[in-house]
């Protein structure tokens, strides 16, 4: 959905040896850094971030797995060795703000680091979408969407867990005339079946997959496209359409690829 031009991303080890300080820390994450999908994501929030001259840099190899896959399915020692690991390496650099593109190194960041020393300004990637959009900094074509319908799904650790609810709603209500509710949303939405460890492990014993019943919920809203913000969210959703031989007449696109898109990045 984006283009393939060449995105000039910043090193922050580069930086500092340039004794340059960026504003943000970008965390990529895993999914982000690794899978073929997520990776059009981190593309789109980058051209996004340069398009605005924003201050910001990644830090690419030293990037490493913040623990929280490790937390939730109960291995603490493993946890806290990898989040003292990067605490120390954020105070290396003098980490103030970061900004992600995952929902769950979002809240563990701002909500479990700060137990382990490690306290910082943590700004989820859809709240810093919804600011720029409403201060007017970024000016998207709006009749890329015009007419069609789009219902979004919450990533449980930006609703339930954050209380992030509005900013994606308004980043679409923009985009589109056409924003259509799940009958369970916000605080209420069903989980789309990989959080808290699950991407990870085979299925339970049950009646029907979780990602399967969301997707169903999902197609009731007769969409064009279901927005997603959450890099696990995003494949259960994809496998899902993909289950119910649906991939070809609705997309699955992270609300950071819509805005780019709208851009023309």
């Amino acid at each position: 959905m984006t283009g393939k031009e060449k995105i000039n991303v910043p090193l922050m080890a580069e930086l500092a040896a340039r004794e340059e300080k960026p504003e943000y820390l970008f965390w990529v994450g895993c999914a982000g850094a690794f899978d073929d999908r997520y990776k059009k994501v981190t593309r789109a929030f980058a051209s996004i971030l340069n398009h605005l001259e924003t201050s910001y840099a990644v830090l690419g190899t030293e990037e490493t797995c913040t623990g929280d896959p490790a937390r939730r399915a109960g291995n603490e020692m493993l946890f806290q060795m990898q989040a003292l690991q990067l605490i120390e390496l954020f105070h290396s650099y003098d980490v103030q703000k970061i900004i992600t593109i995952c929902p769950h190194c979002y809240n563990v960041f701002k909500n479990e680091y700060p137990e382990l020393g490690g306290t910082f300004d943590v700004v989820s990637y859809v709240e810093f979408l919804d600011n720029a959009l409403s201060e007017g900094r970024l000016k998207p074509d709006l009749s890329k969407y015009a007419g069609v319908r789009i219902t979004y799904h919450d990533p449980c650790y930006l609703a339930r867990a954050n209380d992030v609810t509005e900013p994606p709603r308004q980043i679409l209500r923009l985009l589109t005339g056409h924003l259509i509710e799940m009958e369970r949303n916000r605080h209420f939405a069903l989980c789309c079946g990989a959080g808290g460890g699950q991407m990870f492990k085979e299925a339970e014993k049950g009646d029907k997959e979780i990602f399967i019943e969301r997707t169903e919920e999902a197609l009731e809203t007769q969409p064009g496209i279901i927005a997603t913000a959450c890099p696990f969210c995003m494949i259960m959703v994809t496998d899902g359409l993909k289950y119910k031989n649906r991939e070809d007449d609705v997309k699955n696109y992270d609300i950071a690829e819509l805005i780019a898109h709208a851009l023309g990045k």
